[in-house]
């Protein structure tokens, strides 16, 4: 049985975990002050071209969300994100746990809409009693979306500078980051990204770690006492090396970003083989596929590959996610072109 269930369902790239083996038996600081770390830390700030950044790792992406958004805002505060966002869909909760309020905008194919943002905050501040309200304090988008689809350079542009406008910061998801900075469609690159938001993590745990997320604020602009936000939402490894150790490794000699060219290449080549077989696929560059099966073909094909189900479309048919990785393998193609022509 092959899996395209998802990015995280293998355990690390070789070479984070020889790097983990290389360094077991040396002893360090704890806290993310050990060598690795800081080693980490310089590599990632030389990546996105912020020499002053403030970096932290964290254990894994919900608490990377849930502890940025409650480190930036205050208690009245809320996070802007559309209704398909990670936050407000698959994290049961955990930004509302903190007490804030998620305000919704519309999806628009997973993205969104700088139109939408601009149009909320005028209505938002035209109402005489906007201070009985929560007030909006951050915007939270993903890069690439839940949808597997990917912004232009110029929508996020535009959306910083509303956030800039009204004064509220702009945070990016990237747990899956690297995806969408090597789809072939993406314009824009990590550096660029950097100077465009105020605060963003780059994804470990789906693109070749264990587990970790690093949050960046780019200018030295973390809230002041981050590290204690973070301990105090459970997001502070006393191991910190671990996660420190995986990141020395992904940003050594571009690993992060061959990890998610060769995930990129290998959805392109799968995508092609649903649109071979005649299958309806949407258009996503990124290493999340979506194809929409009848539910007949979903309980054949099942027998020999495991995938997600997604969200029914009608009665009969059903969309799925296919997701490749850097565990994604020729074999595991062709065991899905062999599936597929039998369906």
């Amino acid at each position: 049985m092959i899996s395209f269930e998802s990015d995280y369902n293998n355990g690390a790239h070789p070479s984070v975990l020889q790097h983990l083996l290389d360094t077991n038996s040396k002893q360090s600081a704890s806290y993310g002050f050990d060598e690795w770390s800081e080693s980490a830390r310089r590599k990632i700030r030389e990546a996105c071209q912020c020499p002053d950044a403030d970096i932290y790792f964290l254990v894994g992406g919900t608490q990377a969300n849930a502890t940025v958004i409650d480190g930036v805002l205050t208690g009245y505060e809320g996070v802007i994100a559309v209704d398909t966002g990670h936050i407000n869909v698959h994290e049961s909760g955990a930004v509302e746990a903190n007490g804030h309020k998620i305000i919704i905008l519309p999806s628009h194919d997973g993205k969104m809409s700088a139109d939408d943002l601009e149009s909320f905050h005028e209505r938002f501040y035209a109402d005489p009693v906007y201070e009985h309200m929560v007030i909006p304090g951050i915007v939270y988008i993903t890069v690439p979306t839940e949808l597997g689809t990917l912004y232009r350079a110029e929508e996020l542009e535009r959306i910083y500078a509303l956030c800039q406008k009204f004064e509220v910061p702009l945070f990016v998801d990237g747990a899956r980051m690297g995806y969408g900075l090597m789809a072939d469609t993406c314009d824009f690159d990590l550096p660029w990204l950097a100077r465009h938001c105020d605060v963003f993590y780059i994804g470990g745990t789906k693109v070749g770690a264990l587990c970790g997320e690093a949050v960046v604020f780019p200018r030295n602009n973390a809230p002041r006492h981050f590290f204690n936000i973070i301990k105090q939402h459970g997001a502070l490894l006393a191991k910190s090396r671990l996660a420190g150790v995986q990141f020395d490794a992904l940003f050594t000699d571009g690993l992060y970003f061959g990890i998610a060219r060769h995930a990129i290449e290998k959805a392109m080549r799968l995508r092609q083989l649903f649109t071979d077989a005649g299958i309806p696929i949407k258009d996503s560059p990124t290493n999340q596929q979506f194809v929409v099966l009848t539910n007949q073909q979903i309980e054949k094909l099942r027998q020999q590959v495991l995938f997600e189900t997604w969200e029914p479309i009608d009665g009969t048919h059903t969309l799925c996610r296919f997701v490749t990785s850097w565990a994604t393998t020729e074999a595991d193609l062709q065991t899905l072109a062999e599936a597929l022509q039998s369906l």
